[in-house]
């Protein structure tokens, strides 16, 4: 499988931007992430993995997989709901994933046009689907599609992160978004430090790193000029 694509452009950029960030970058090295262009097969799976461990979301979608083969729109309208929930979804779950075949077999969304769409406008077509939020759409957007400059607030671990790295006691909108301006146009590889850093894995070395972070300074250009 495909994994997102960057490289030094990307990590020196981000490292200029932020100093603590380019410390953590360097202590964590290089991230690969695999992204699935499938469109179809991972809105499915967002929605089986929903309010579930990875752990049980994985076996309900090997489930799946082994009852209709590759998970397309047609395979899924081959069986009915009842046969989604013996796969171990609930019965919402699996009228959520109906609900996204039937629109795309009936064209009322065209989901292989999305990548020819900017970001906010493939937000505001996934959402039109029944059980499809707009974090679903952000993950779409880096995990499917591949954009570069996605950090989405409503992801726990992304304010996890944040919060942990630049040692914030609380993370309001309005300082998330000077943080998510600061890194762009390369959001997304922020944002899979991000989760890095919130991860079990990164707390012992997080002791090690300075984290007396500067507050965003109103006072200095360093935000007005963005």
């Amino acid at each position: 499988m495909p994994v997102f694509r960057f490289g030094l452009n990307e990590i020196n950029y981000l490292k200029s931007r932020d100093r603590i960030l380019g410390e953590a970058i360097d202590r964590i090295g290089i991230i690969e992430r695999e992204i699935n262009p499938d469109i179809f097969a991972s809105l499915v799976s967002s929605i089986i993995s929903q309010q579930i461990s990875g752990k049980a979301s994985e076996t309900v979608w090997n489930k799946l997989c082994e009852k209709v083969g590759e998970v397309t729109p047609e395979n899924i309208a081959k069986i009915s709901e009842p046969d989604l929930q013996s796969c171990g979804m609930s019965y919402r779950k699996a009228g959520y994933i109906m609900g996204i075949t039937e629109a795309v077999i009936r064209r009322k969304i065209h989901l292989d046009k999305l990548a020819s769409l900017p970001d906010d406008e493939v937000i505001s077509e996934l959402i039109k689907l029944k059980g499809i939020g707009v974090w679903t759409a952000e993950m779409i957007l880096i995990f499917s599609l591949g954009r570069p400059d996605v950090v989405s607030y409503k992801d726990f671990g992304i304010r996890k992160g944040m919060m942990k790295l630049y040692g914030l006691d609380k993370l309001t909108s309005d300082t998330f978004e000077q943080y998510r301006k600061l890194y762009s146009p390369y959001g997304t590889v922020a944002s899979l430090y991000l989760w890095e850093i919130a991860s079990k894995d990164f707390q012992n070395k997080a002791s090690q790193i300075d984290l007396t972070i500067a507050r965003p300074d109103r006072s200095a250009d360093r935000w007005s000029k963005r």
